[in-house]
């Protein structure tokens, strides 16, 4: 009978198996550790490198000798290829990006609200089922379909509903590109986002508040309004808030729906230009790469940073101010 030499049991033993157990542990602990903290890093990396050359650039179009930083924030003309007489005041494009944002958000924050409280507190588990996946349908549309669904369909039907009215009170009917149809396309784009974030909030309050709800009585439609929206308040201002940075921030729709005219207007039937659709412009156009309107698209840029920057920052103040800790 052969017999098993010496070293072979003492590696075999358990307390050198436990060993090289605690060691391989602790080479895989390290090298989760350390892929985490290269992935945090090369996030941190990335915004301070979009930061730095945002304000690299902005620093160098407010150097140029047409360029002042009063015109810049309190103009109300963005005419930078127009002869001599250039204008750089961002207020067109920001009221063009807002207009477009709240037209949006009008169509997306209740329609994606109704749908969550639907999905969360009524629909049964087979409608839920079948809802879901068409919402993560439309959140996975390209934006560029967006805005030729924009072009083709939404101003096509409300050409043909409204432009008879209009002309009939002696106005104009809606152009080619408009606020409104881009509006709408933005806000069809952003209600996945807040039906789905809405939905997870509100899933998240614990059933034994909805339980003692009933148990006084509660109908529910009661238990829904007062005990669960607000116990998800946090979560839903939240997702509102994210929604409306992901509608500033929208190019496509934008570039192909509102149009290319930056001009102070509450007409939502004509054009206009976001900022968002300005970079795009400027970053196809065949310009100076060394003039003042190059340059301009990165001022443009900082300014749309500082803004979701904002809500941003707004939205964390608020999920800390607002938030439900239960136990």
């Amino acid at each position: 009978m052969a017999t098993v030499p010496q070293a072979e049991l003492e590696n075999n033993s358990p307390s050198n198996m436990h060993r090289r157990s605690t060691r391989s542990a602790r080479i895989t602990e390290w090298v989760v550790k350390s892929t985490l903290i290269g992935c945090a890093s090369f996030s941190i990396f990335v915004t301070l490198s979009i930061v730095v050359l945002l304000s690299k650039e902005t620093l160098t179009f407010f150097s140029k000798p047409e360029v002042t930083v009063g015109d810049f924030f309190l103009g109300t003309q963005w005419t930078p290829l127009l002869g001599n007489e250039k204008h750089y005041g961002i207020w067109p494009l920001i009221c063009g990006t807002m207009y477009v944002t709240v037209v949006a958000m009008s169509l997306a924050l209740p329609l994606g609200l109704v749908t969550a409280v639907y999905l969360s507190e009524y629909a049964s588990g087979r409608i839920r089922a079948f809802l879901k996946p068409v919402l993560e349908i439309l959140a996975g549309i390209p934006t560029v379909v967006y805005g030729l669904f924009a072009l083709i369909f939404i101003t096509p039907t409300l050409k043909f509903a409204f432009d008879p009215l209009s002309e009939m009170a002696g106005g104009k009917g809606f152009e080619a590109q408009n606020v409104l149809s881009a509006g709408i396309a933005v806000g069809i784009l952003c209600l996945p986002i807040v039906s789905s974030l809405c939905e997870d909030a509100l899933r998240a309050v614990p059933t034994g508040l909805r339980d003692g709800a009933y148990g006084l009585g509660g109908t529910k439609f009661d238990v829904t309004v007062r005990v669960v929206l607000p116990a998800a308040l946090s979560g839903i201002i939240s997702s509102f808030l994210l929604a409306v940075a992901r509608a500033v921030g929208e190019t496509m729709v934008v570039a192909l729906a509102a149009g290319n005219i930056a001009r102070l207007t509450a007409d939502p039937r004509v054009s206009a230009q976001t900022m968002t659709g300005l970079i795009a412009q400027m970053a196809k156009g065949d310009i100076d790469h060394q003039g003042a309107q190059y340059y301009s698209a990165y001022a443009v840029a900082a300014v749309l940073f500082l803004m979701t920057l904002s809500l941003t920052l707004i939205g964390h103040w608020i999920r800390q101010r607002f938030r439900e800790a239960y136990e």
